[in-house]
């Protein structure tokens, strides 16, 4: 199995949690993402999206469209 980049581990102590931002809004959260929060992988980069984002492009996540498209 193949790991993306950042994925790993890299040992010593955990680090400290990160937070994330909505590719598409810019709207912040804490890691772990949120439950309603929406990850995509495209062209080997791990995107979120926020609940109001997911919702409001919910067909072109599920037609599996690239978020530039939408």
């Amino acid at each position: 199995m193949t790991s993306l980049p950042g994925d790993g581990d890299r040992g010593g102590s955990a680090a400290e949690p990160r937070p994330l931002a909505c590719a598409r809004c810019g709207a912040r959260a804490e890691q772990p993402p949120p439950v309603t929060w929406t990850c995509s992988v495209e062209n080997g980069v791990r995107r979120y999206f926020c609940e109001v984002c997911a919702r409001e492009n919910l067909r072109a996540i599920e037609g599996r469209l690239d978020s530039d498209w939408w």
